[in-house]
């Protein structure tokens, strides 16, 4: 049996420095990870907060627009709404025009969570902008929503 040609460390750097998902990556995570520290006197994570967010409409979502929304498959969805629900931030309800359906209800105390963490989200998002130039920022969010 021949042994496996290796993977050289030339490449090893070449894809660590132009890998666009592994940047994607690792920028997820620290923002995510700067986000959640703020978020802390709320009591939601960041991820949380995007959830809540997604519900914050005139009328009630569906569980797969959620889902959609998200990026998010809807099993992952449903255990991201449990610790919610335990909460009494989010009510799930079957849909009146389809039985079969379940719609998405944020609750006056989910209203009262987004309240409270909008200002915190406000001010590290002002945060992270000023450390990309402005035209920077808006390109960058028009290639991360051309890729999702």
């Amino acid at each position: 049996m021949s042994k496996a040609e290796s993977v050289s460390f030339e490449t090893t750097l070449h894809v660590r420095d132009h890998c666009l998902c592994l940047a994607a990556q690792r920028a997820a995570r620290a923002l995510a990870r700067r986000f959640d520290e703020a978020l802390r006197p709320a009591g939601i994570t960041s991820g949380q907060f995007s959830l809540l967010m997604s519900l914050n409409r005139p009328e009630p979502p569906s569980i797969g627009s959620v889902a959609a929304l998200l990026a998010m498959d809807r099993t992952t969805l449903t255990a991201n709404l449990k610790p919610l629900e335990r909460r009494g931030l989010v009510e799930t309800r079957v849909d009146p025009a389809d039985r079969r359906g379940r719609l998405l209800v944020l609750t006056a105390a989910g209203h009262a969570v987004l309240q409270a963490a909008l200002p915190i989200w406000r001010r590290m998002h002002a945060e992270v902008d000023e450390r990309l130039e402005q035209a920077e920022a808006t390109d960058l969010r028009g290639g991360l929503r051309a890729l999702a």
